[in-house]
């Protein structure tokens, strides 16, 4: 137990997924696992552990932001010996070729700041994602009938953002979508010698002004779940 998880020894599996919200966790655990049981409710934010296909797999919220992300990740590597954390939630699409509901597989998650920077001091460190797992998951989504594009993200510090400059920039710069958890995420797997990578669905476009609806975001993201577990155990 940890002051943020209150998981028992051996409730926590070696591969993680990640969802920001506790009850998308609920989600998951509910429709792509056997047997799970609710290994953690602290604060509201629910881990299950279940199996999928005979492999242990525990499925976390992180909740919303870096910092949020920063906490169950450092708790669920150190203190659990997780040891593959998979990020799976949404993301906004910055790019034209890009779809709503397609997939994002980030290489690199790009950002302005992270908790980690006080560490990195005047170092520009470029947190990337487990090569393992980014092949994995290239070869898992082959196999989906769902658009996917592997390459840069940024992780932002804030969901309500002015800087339409940066935003252009990045645009112009190649990068796929903006969310809020990967660059935290993989400076802390790097760190702990552990395996992480962010497999994100498109909730909404930032240059069409696209929207999922609330009530389809779950059907969607199926193809997103099925594609992060077979890429934790390939």
């Amino acid at each position: 137990m940890t002051i943020h998880i209150g998981a028992k020894p051996g409730e926590i599996a070696e591969t993680v997924l990640m969802p920001g919200d506790p009850y998308r966790a609920k989600w998951v655990a509910e429709t792509f696992l056997k047997n799970a049981v609710c290994v953690n409710e602290v604060r509201g934010m629910l881990g299950f552990t279940g199996t999928w296909n005979g492999n242990r797999v525990t499925v976390h919220g992180s909740g919303m932001g870096m910092p949020s992300m920063s906490i169950y990740a450092n708790e669920l590597m150190k203190d659990y010996g997780a040891q593959t954390l998979i990020r799976i939630g949404s993301i906004g699409a910055m790019q034209e070729n890009i779809k709503v509901r397609d997939v994002i597989i980030a290489m690199t998650a790009t950002s302005l700041s992270t908790p980690s920077s006080s560490i990195m001091k005047e170092l520009n460190f470029a947190p990337c994602a487990d090569y393992s797992l980014l092949e994995a998951a290239v070869a898992a989504s082959r196999s989906r009938d769902v658009g996917v594009h592997v390459g840069s993200i940024y992780s932002s510090d804030t969901f309500y953002d002015e800087r339409s400059d940066l935003t252009e920039q990045m645009m112009r710069h190649g990068i796929m979508g903006v969310e809020m958890e990967a660059a935290e995420l993989y400076t802390l797997a790097l760190r702990h010698k552990c395996r992480a990578l962010g497999i994100m669905t498109v909730s909404d476009h930032l240059i069409t002004g696209e929207a999922l609806p609330s009530d389809q975001r779950e059907k969607s993201f199926g193809d997103m779940v099925q594609i992060a577990l077979e890429t934790a155990f390939t």
